[in-house]
């Protein structure tokens, strides 16, 4: 028998970003209010539609430059300036996830430095970073008296499997480097760590760990006050990729 297309049901392809950054000490995530049905006014992660001309990769950088402002780079390199790491999470193909057809989402995970207040674009009436802990521990973001509402279509579960690898990546690999800005300190790292996992570090610990894993930082030769104290010695990502002892995340 020939090939029918037609034979078959149609269905759209969508990518879902969980947009990751450390603000205020507290690993926060990116959402939107969506401005159109389905879910009209609930929360969501942001994303989109792909577009015909466009592959998952493509759509995933493009949705990202909509909605932060940020480029994409090659995950195998540091995080460059107004650069984020990206990467692909998972596939979510419930029939019944999307109330409108059968949609399947390509989620993408994107971690970059403290980033600015977002702003609104495409169908989302207003955008905003929310805590991890607090979406996670409800299913939903309110504010101003508004009644707590989980988080539209799967949108929950996506996001913490993605809260979830960035906890596991920051064990074997240097990704926590990309939640810092081009030169950091080692306490802006362990606070990086110390958000992400939601733990306190022993700071003498976590410094003797994170100067000897070799390959992880490299000082730049400068000092900064920035964050009070004494000079803090300034560091930069090093060209090691995984962590060889690994960070080990505390039991709690």
């Amino acid at each position: 028998m020939p090939y029918d297309p037609s034979a078959f049901p149609p269905f759209a392809v969508t990518v879902d970003l969980v947009v990751l950054t450390v603000r205020r000490h507290a690993l926060c995530a990116l959402t939107v209010r969506r401005g159109e049905p389905p879910f009209q006014g609930r929360w969501a992660l942001p994303g989109g539609f792909v577009r015909a001309d466009e592959d998952l990769a493509q759509a995933a950088a493009r949705e990202l430059a909509e909605e932060t402002g940020l480029r994409a780079h090659d995950p195998s390199v540091p995080v460059q300036d107004n650069g984020a790491h990206l990467e692909q999470l998972a596939t979510y193909g419930d029939p019944k996830r999307d109330p409108r057809m059968r949609v399947v989402s390509v989620a993408h995970l994107a971690l970059a430095p403290d980033l600015p207040a977002p702003r609104a674009g495409g169908d989302a009436s207003n955008a905003r970073w929310a805590p991890v802990e607090e979406l996670l521990q409800h299913g939903g973001y309110g504010r101003d008296g508004e009644p707590v509402a989980p988080l539209a279509f799967d949108h929950a579960q996506i996001l913490s499997d993605g809260v979830e690898r960035a906890r596991s990546k920051i064990e074997y690999s240097s990704l926590a480097t990309a939640f810092c800005p081009p030169e950091f300190t080692v306490g802006e790292l362990r606070r990086v760590y110390e958000a992400v996992w939601g733990v306190a570090l022993d700071p003498r610990n976590f410094h003797r760990k994170v100067t000897g894993t070799p390959g992880f930082l490299v000082p730049t030769g400068g000092t900064t006050t920035r964050q009070g104290g004494r000079p803090a010695q300034l560091f930069h990502a090093g060209g090691a990729t995984l962590l060889n002892p690994p960070m080990l995340r505390p039991e709690v």
